[in-house]
């Protein structure tokens, strides 16, 4: 699985719940593992990087407790939502 077609992966899922909702990172993982026929453990930290890129190209949002993140400072369990919502810092 390469970084492209995990982002596509979480871009699709994302879009797919809709604005004001927000997936899970292991989702991804497990879609991402689906598609190749693969364990989706090993993809979580893949997932995470994906994730950290898009949300520093405004493409969507990592949340912790709700409430977006500096994606080059979170920690713990996060989710993701679509689009670029307000910088809380």
């Amino acid at each position: 699985m390469n970084d492209g077609q995990l982002e596509d992966i979480i871009l699709r899922m994302t879009a797919e719940r809709g604005t004001g909702k927000s997936i899970c990172p292991s989702e991804a993982a497990r879609a991402a593992g689906a598609a190749n026929d693969t364990d989706w453990h090993p993809l979580m930290q893949p997932v995470r990087r994906a994730a950290v890129r898009l949300a520093k190209a405004g493409r969507i949002t990592i949340l912790r407790k709700g409430k977006p993140v500096d994606p080059d400072a979170f920690k713990g369990i996060y989710r993701l939502t679509t689009g670029s919502q307000e910088d809380p810092l």
